[in-house]
């Protein structure tokens, strides 16, 4: 058998998206396979400071921040925060268009006053993962702060959230030479969000890269995610596999779709796919 490496997103696909506990399923199947000579790797949106209570489990490699921020067996192999230029380009910009902003740094992120609020507004049942993710997060009060905290530190992404699609044409145009607008599944009142992000990474640049590190082809990677942050990932590994509970868009781009979180689709294909043999 091959050796494989696989890249699982964490919210809506190892966990219930906000929570930090796998099922006991996919803890099983991520030691099961690792035991059998694979590397598993967290692939996720989290910013470092969010993945503190799963670093316990043992992973052979981080991806944080959509692919800023990479480590591997401890070792920092990709580390790509914004310019003091793209930050403020970044920032201004979406002020200027009323969007919500939340800014994401290594130790903790910072929101804009009045996100709160506008979130628990909007993020319900039938929200898409990373919507349902922050609102559990700042519940939670998960290294979440006021932007007014906010004193400079480098920034990999900023997440933003709309009322609609229009006041994010703007920014799109204005930055598009730099940055991606990663926009997640909207909802039935057209309420909008998703990332920005530095067209230097992605979740498939990050899979390339942790090949490399590794030494295995691309096409022995497996990509198992929920929701369209996880497009690159899926569209650059050799397997790729949404989620059940993932978003409509993402099903259309997989090899494969396996169960939800709740019944156990991790262990699932990991059987599935011969990267963890049966007990």
């Amino acid at each position: 058998m091959e050796q494989k490496i696989i890249f699982l997103d964490i919210d809506g696909t190892l966990t219930e998206p906000g929570h930090n506990e796998p099922p006991e399923s996919a803890i099983w199947a991520v030691k099961k396979a690792q035991e059998e000579g694979n590397y598993v790797v967290l692939c996720t949106g989290r910013n470092y400071a969010m993945l503190s209570p799963l670093l316990s489990y043992g992973f052979d490699g981080v991806v944080a921040s959509s692919g800023g921020y990479i480590e591997c067996h401890g070792e920092v192999i990709y580390d790509c925060p914004m310019t003091k230029q793209q930050q403020q380009s970044v920032l201004g910009v979406l002020e200027e268009n009323g969007v919500y902003r939340t800014v994401e740094c290594m130790e903790g992120s910072y929101t804009d006053e009045g996100f709160k609020d506008f979130l628990r507004n909007h993020a319900g049942e039938g929200s898409n993962s990373e919507l349902l993710r922050w609102r559990e997060q700042i519940e939670a009060s998960l290294n979440i702060l006021p932007m007014k905290e906010y004193k400079g530190q480098p920034v990999y992404k900023v997440v933003v959230m709309s009322p609609s699609m229009g006041q994010l044409e703007q920014p799109q145009k204005l930055l598009a030479a730099d940055f991606a607008f990663c926009i997640q599944d909207g909802d039935m009142g057209g309420f909008i969000n998703g990332e920005v992000v530095n067209r230097k990474f992605d979740k498939g640049k990050a899979v390339e890269r942790v090949c490399r590190y590794f030494g295995l082809p691309v096409q022995n990677s497996v990509a198992i995610g929920d929701s369209m942050n996880d497009r690159e990932m899926l569209e650059a590994a050799g397997l790729s596999i949404c989620m059940e509970n993932g978003s409509e868009g993402l099903k259309k781009l997989a090899d494969d779709i396996c169960p939800s979180v709740k019944e156990h689709g991790i262990r699932e294909a990991f059987l599935k796919h011969h990267l963890a043999s049966s007990p």
